[in-house]
């Protein structure tokens, strides 16, 4: 069994990493060690995240996919939701959550067979739960800031995001250098999306 942590932050000015130590020391309090870390910058409302399928596609059976909130792993509308599901269900992969405490069950080795499948059964109905709330949280949040910009507009007062030009400027210089993109993701937490732009500015 492999422990293998995704990290997800939503944009580019967010820090993917913040969770890190938190999922260190779950982790080292039930004795196990992280074998991978999954960083990403990329929207939980949407299914395409190159690192989390990388993920994924590493996973063996029985391996544990560890988030420090369900709304990490997915802030997916319902049919994506059961398409992320479905893969992790047929790669037979366990999601551990900090914030689903009866997912921490899931990390133990052994137990009869009608109680690990009472746990999948509950978990399973927890992570759904779960999930949906994540979803509508995400959609009250986009209707709240669609109507701030609506009323900001109104007034003549909306400008829009002001890009980090010092940051950019620093990555910049790191591509210029020869540095991975999966180095300058895990130093800055910009995504994939910033870098290529940045590239072809270069």
């Amino acid at each position: 069994m492999f422990i293998r942590a995704y990290l997800r932050a939503s944009t580019s000015e967010q820090d993917a990493t913040r969770a890190r130590a938190d999922l260190d020391r779950f982790a080292a309090d039930h004795g196990l060690t992280i074998a991978a870390r999954y960083i990403e910058n990329e929207s939980g409302a949407k299914l395409d995240r190159p690192e989390l399928f990388r993920l994924l596609s590493d996973c063996g059976p029985g391996d544990v996919l560890l988030v420090e909130q369900v709304d990490r792993l997915s802030r997916l509308n319902g049919e994506d939701w059961s398409r992320l599901k479905a893969e992790i269900t047929s790669k037979r992969v366990r999601v551990v959550a900090l914030d689903l405490p009866t997912s921490h069950q899931l990390i133990r080795t052994g137990g009869d067979d009608f109680t690990a499948r009472m746990l999948d059964a509950i978990n399973g109905m927890m992570l759904d739960m779960l999930a949906a709330i994540a979803r509508k949280d995400y959609e009250d949040r986009r209707r709240r800031q669609r109507q701030g910009i609506d009323e900001a507009k109104k007034r003549g007062a909306y400008r829009g995001r002001p890009a980090d030009q010092k940051r950019n400027e620093a990555i910049k210089k790191m591509l210029a250098s020869g540095q991975s993109w999966s180095s300058i993701i895990e130093a800055t937490g910009c995504s994939r999306a910033t870098l290529s732009r940045l590239k072809n500015e270069a």
